[in-house]
């Protein structure tokens, strides 16, 4: 099912934070490209790379400024994709934890309160444990096992108990390019493989990637609709981190023995790793009329059959990274700068 893109023209001017994160950042460069004009994009002072029109320097922490951004604009909508996922940081700084992932979500519900605001606010599949089969659904009781899950659904709880009325999303891997390069799956992936250097992946960290062109229209049509509450936004076939790997250095061509993989306990205790936090999106197609996403890859000869797999390359094929950004990303290859 192809999803249509719903107009949020009664949603405009158009406020999106976190974009230094793939799915902000994809998200800005969508929603301006189709709303010329009327979509504005946060991101930290210390992130001075990422300029351009309508990029705003703004640290979350500074509320007042964030309240004369909103008096400003007088945002009639907001995609909040804030957050701190970056594990291990968040395990040595719980503050600054709290302070990206839950004291922010608070002040964006509050000057979206104040201006009446729609609000559609990401969440992550990482507030699982992951101990089960996976395959999550939106009434599964919540047990993260890192300071960024608990973090993440203090701010769900936040949402949830708030007047305003807003929906929250939950999230897994969102594939596509970032603007530094190195954040994101496949970017920290193939950032270390062409630099000639080993990434190590788990066997047992699942996960229901989720292509970024995907996600935007999903974003666009919570933002021109009313809904409340909670949905799971994964896409429909779950993938090994492993098998990430696997599928970045076969497609970029990179040699196969940087490739290494582990069960995730064999990794050390820091940071702690989820296992299947596989989701399940029946409430989100039950909504829609369908299933509204691709698998990642759509492409079936790019699943991996065996850990051996990235081994083998078609002759015909070997490998490049415009093969990564035309198969893997299926994005604008104009957001992306080649690597080195």
């Amino acid at each position: 099912m192809t999803t249509p893109a719903a107009a949020i023209t009664h949603r405009l001017p158009l406020l999106i934070t976190g974009i230094t994160g793939v799915a902000g950042f994809n998200a800005l460069h969508y929603f301006q490209n189709r709303y010329p004009g009327q979509v504005i994009g946060i991101r930290p002072h210390r992130t001075w790379r990422l300029v351009g029109d309508g990029i705003i320097p703004l640290d979350i922490e500074d509320v007042n400024g964030l309240g004369t951004l909103f008096h400003q604009y007088r945002f009639r909508s907001v995609l909040n994709c804030l957050g701190n996922c970056a594990l291990k940081s968040c395990e040595l700084d719980p503050n600054m934890a709290q302070q990206l992932n839950v004291a922010s979500a608070a002040a964006i519900l509050e000057r979206s309160r104040e201006h009446g605001s729609r609000l559609v606010h990401l969440s992550s599949d990482l507030v699982f444990s992951g101990i089960g089969p996976g395959n999550y659904t939106e009434s599964d009781p919540m047990d993260p096992v890192t300071v960024y899950g608990k973090t993440m659904v203090e701010g769900e709880q936040l949402i949830a108990a708030a007047e305003q009325p807003a929906v929250v999303l939950r999230i897994s891997l969102p594939m596509g390019p970032s603007f530094n390069r190195h954040a994101g799956a496949i970017d920290w992936i193939q950032s270390r493989f062409c630099n000639d250097r080993p990434a190590t992946l788990y066997f047992d960290e699942v996960r229901s990637c989720t292509y970024v062109e995907d996600l935007n229209t999903i974003f666009e049509r919570f933002l021109a609709g009313n809904e409340t509450g909670l949905y799971h936004v994964g896409g429909p076939r779950a993938v090994m981190l492993y098998q990430i790997g696997q599928i970045v250095n076969r497609v970029g061509g990179y040699p196969p023995g940087l490739l290494k993989g582990c069960p995730r306990l064999a990794a050390g205790p820091m940071p702690p790793r989820a296992g299947n936090v596989s989701m399940c999106s029946d409430k989100l197609a039950a909504l829609l009329g369908g299933n509204p996403f691709r698998p990642w890859p759509v492409e079936e000869e790019l699943v991996p059959t065996d850990r051996h797999w990235h081994w083998h390359r078609p002759p015909e094929r070997p490998g490049s990274f415009q093969d990564i950004v035309d198969r893997l990303y299926a994005f604008r290859p104009t957001l992306w700068a080649s690597c080195g």
